[in-house]
């Protein structure tokens, strides 16, 4: 099939099959990647053979830095702590748990064996922001799962490289630490270059925003952004991946400063569509790939066992330090806090995009030529691990958020903080409109008629009130007035916000609702 071909075919395959999941109120990921393996096994369906840099290059960049936006700075400061220790001691311990299964199970090698376990060590972000933007999961649960499947990849990135090199050079197991302590001081350089090119590159961004008055001059430099820094940080060769992240960051605290209410709302637009897209398309690409990957297999090999086992080991070895960090943390704090919001967290771990891109990077060949032993057989155990993983807590993470009273609890915070939003905004209209009317900035008659709006936005509105047919001397107009009331309204929401009273979904959604009164009054005539 030609690339154009697979290209169109992707794209309505993904759509129609995204379409059947929001009817059905399933997760569009794990349906997709089912639909996508039963379609893989149909007699006469073509073999899908995914390029690594189409994955790395083309998909992941955006996809990363939606995610890496919507994490807000408060709750990365307020979770910093067990997102460091789940980043960085879990993945460890998860590697090295895959490898010893794998050796065991598989009979790998275990220089194999270590690459198999850095590949499918760290959660993925682009799997997880997934399940979470359509699940709506409780904020502290969002943040805590999304901060660390964005920051677990640079552990694993350097457990990667230390495999590679071992299972390539063909090392020795003992000269295996060596090896690690290098790949250390490379993973410091790789990783202090990425975040730099990612800082350097918002720097430019944001400079570049603040000064471009056209909306859709403003959405094609989102839209580059996350490529920029990705392929300077690869040009340098440092991460792209963490400068990718860094530079999502570092625009989203900024975005609210840059844009303009109309840019908002089209970038907005612009970039969900992508992300539908590209997000369709790489987990039907995820489900097609195992079909093809199981047939490049010899017939003597087994890989279904292994990838059961290394898939419970996964499972396994985050529930053990899920459940240690909350036990820990119920210690220290002395509180009887409930199983329901670690156990969510622990079943929210999922693997996806960026462990098959990693895997498909894996060397052909050693480094004396010959082809690296057994690469097909990992190929195979992460992409059905990658399956098992989306399928079975992708369709099953609802269900038990729902019984552990998680999702519940999430629903009906988020109706009490968006109430209280509202009220708190329209009180903060209220004081900006009592400013105006005491320095007599506009007429009495227009400024009974807005309060009259206001109150009937909080359900209490009275009869109606007439404008005086004169209308005085007007300093402002209504259109004036009005703009300058949603404007208090946007500060409001910002001190809502950076207190911790609303969540980043209620944010965002109560400044689209801004945005759109903001430019419907734009529209209008002076």
């Amino acid at each position: 099939m030609r690339t154009v071909e697979t290209v169109v075919f992707l794209v309505a395959f993904a759509t129609v099959v995204a379409a059947f999941a929001r009817r059905l109120s399933v997760p569009a990921p794990s349906l997709l990647v089912l639909v996508g393996v039963g379609v893989g096994m149909l007699p006469g369906t073509p073999s899908m053979h995914v390029p690594p840099e189409l994955i790395s290059l083309v998909v992941l960049p955006p996809l990363l830095y939606a995610a890496s936006e919507e994490l807000a700075w408060r709750d990365l400061r307020a979770m910093w702590r067990p997102v460091v220790v789940l980043a960085v001691g879990l993945v460890i311990a998860s590697a090295a748990a895959v490898a010893a299964v794998a050796g065991a199970v598989a009979a790998l090698s275990v220089s194999v064996a270590f690459v198999l376990g850095a590949v499918l060590a760290s959660t993925d972000p682009v799997a997880v922001s997934a399940l979470g933007r359509q699940m709506r999961l409780p904020a502290r649960v969002q943040a805590v799962v999304q901060a660390e499947s964005l920051f677990n990849d640079g552990t694993s990135l350097v457990l990667f490289q230390v495999a590679v090199s071992v299972a390539v050079g063909g090392m020795t197991s003992a000269a295996a630490p060596d090896l690690f302590l290098h790949g250390l001081g490379q993973f410091a350089a790789i990783a202090g270059g990425g975040v730099l090119a990612g800082v350097a590159v918002a720097i430019v961004a944001i400079v570049v925003r603040r000064r471009i008055a056209d909306p859709v001059l403003e959405t094609v430099a989102a839209l580059i952004t996350p490529y920029a820094a990705f392929l300077l940080a690869e040009g340098v060769h440092a991460s792209g991946v963490s400068a990718v992240i860094v530079a999502g960051l570092a625009v989203g605290r900024w975005r609210p400063r840059i844009t303009t209410a109309r840019t908002r709302l089209q970038v907005h637009a612009v970039y969900q569509t992508l992300i539908f897209v590209l997000e369709s398309v790489v987990f039907s690409l995820i489900g097609l790939q195992l079909p093809t990957l199981i047939t490049a297999l010899s017939s003597t090999r087994q890989w279904l066992i292994p990838a059961l086992a290394v898939t419970a080991t996964l499972i396994l070895i985050r529930l053990s330090w899920i459940f240690a960090l909350w036990g820990a943390a119920r210690w220290r704090r002395r509180t009887r806090s409930g199983w329901a919001t670690p156990a969510v967290i622990w079943w929210a771990g999922t693997r996806g995009v960026v462990p098959l891109a990693a895997a498909l990077s894996i060397p052909l060949t050693t480094t004396n030529g010959n082809a690296l032993p057994q690469r097909d057989l990992v190929l195979v155990i992460v992409a059905a691990s990658i399956v098992f993983s989306l399928v079975a807590q992708g369709f099953t993470l609802e269900p038990l958020a729902r019984a552990a009273g998680v999702g519940q609890t999430g629903a009906s915070a988020v109706g009490h903080e968006t109430t209280v939003a509202r009220v708190r905004l329209t009180e903060a209209a209220f004081t900006r409109l009592d400013e105006l009317a005491d320095d007599d900035a506009v007429p009495d008659a227009l400024i009974e008629r807005v309060r009259a709006s206001l109150r009937a936005r909080v359900g209490s509105a009275p009869g109606g009130v007439n404008e005086d047919s004169d209308g005085g001397q007007r300093k402002l107009t209504e259109r004036e007035l009005r703009t300058d009331l949603i404007a208090a309204e946007i500060a409001e929401l910002g001190r809502l916000f950076d207190d911790g009273t609303i969540s980043v979904p209620v944010r965002d959604d109560l400044q689209r609702s801004l945005d759109l009164e903001l430019t419907r009054l734009s529209d209008l005539p002076p």
